[in-house]
């Protein structure tokens, strides 16, 4: 049965842009939450309610039968000194903490049905060859740490009997946005190639697949709890290089040093050098069909637009 009014946080952004349009092109109510009274890109039926980025406003949730969270300062880009791991962190585990208290304000009654939270892959750590499915422990490292606060803050809607689905996300393929037109920019120019010795795990999801299953998380009664959303077919960065060069003409040949990596990003180079073989078997066992399962027919849809 799908849900009444879809509220989403984080609506400007890559995965929200898209999951907005989606939900409107079939007609469904959304509301969002924007720090501008007139966020650009929307059509004319969202409704906008005024957000500081913590604090969620009463009206915003009157009425909504779903919450998607998704807002969250970019993790790259700026450089990763400790005051930008602070607003990553803030921009994350605060807002899910407050958006949480909002919810045990409202009677039980006028709660959501779903409350759908990103997270990200980063909750595994680093972990060689091993196959990670949603009951793997999280592991170590800066982004392992706060998505292990992220997704404890979401399960606070739990006992106030809310549907919560927490949504392990991958490196998103994308035309407009996210990792691959930086990467893809690269290698355009002949500089492409795999990171460190190519070898570690490289989880990704199409976009279109992202959507469709965040969809599935507010619609289905079945969906809860963690979910890797990545596809089926991870490969390691070496077989990702490969794919990505072969399908834009370019040679990929000139590696990028692990030392390199390690200095530019510092703490967070175990995000880029770390390996993590992730399955999505909550999905697949709740019956999610991937409409690209394997990444060459995923970048190609994807660059060809």
């Amino acid at each position: 049965m799908s849900a009444a009014r879809v509220l989403v946080t984080g609506a400007t952004g890559l995965v929200g842009r898209r999951l907005v349009a989606s939900l409107r092109g079939d007609g469904r109510a959304v509301r969002i939450v924007s720090r501008s009274p007139a966020p650009e890109g929307f059509d004319a039926g969202v409704e906008v309610v005024g957000w500081n980025g913590r604090d969620l406003p009463h009206e915003a949730l009157a009425g909504v039968g779903a919450l998607v969270h998704l807002a969250g300062e970019p993790v790259f880009g700026p450089l990763p000194t400790a005051a930008h791991m602070r607003r990553v962190r803030t921009s994350r585990v605060e807002s899910t903490e407050a958006l949480v208290r909002a919810l045990a304000a409202l009677p039980e009654g006028e709660r959501p049905e779903c409350f759908v939270c990103a997270s990200a892959v980063g909750y595994y750590g680093s972990r060689g060859d091993t196959p990670l499915d949603e009951t793997a422990e999280p592991g170590d490292g800066l982004l392992a740490e706060v998505c292990t606060e992220w997704e404890r803050a979401a399960r606070g809607a739990e006992p106030l009997g809310v549907r919560t689905v927490r949504l392990r996300i991958g490196i998103v393929l994308a035309r407009e946005g996210g990792a691959l037109p930086l990467i893809a920019r690269v290698f355009r120019v002949g500089l492409g190639g795999r990171l460190g010795d190519g070898r570690q795990w490289f989880p990704w999801i199409a976009i279109d697949d992202l959507i469709a299953m965040t969809r599935a998380a507010i619609d289905d009664p079945s969906w809860s709890g963690a979910v890797n959303a990545v596809a089926p077919g991870v490969v390691t960065n070496a077989e990702f290089t490969r794919a990505l060069g072969h399908q834009l003409g370019r040679r990929t040949w000139l590696p990028v040093p692990a030392a390199l990596v390690r200095g530019a990003l510092r703490g967070l180079s175990g995000e880029l050098l770390g390996s993590r073989r992730l399955l999505p078997r909550a999905a697949q066992e709740r019956g999610f069909r991937f409409a690209y399962a394997q990444l060459e027919p995923a970048l190609r849809a994807v660059l060809d637009r």
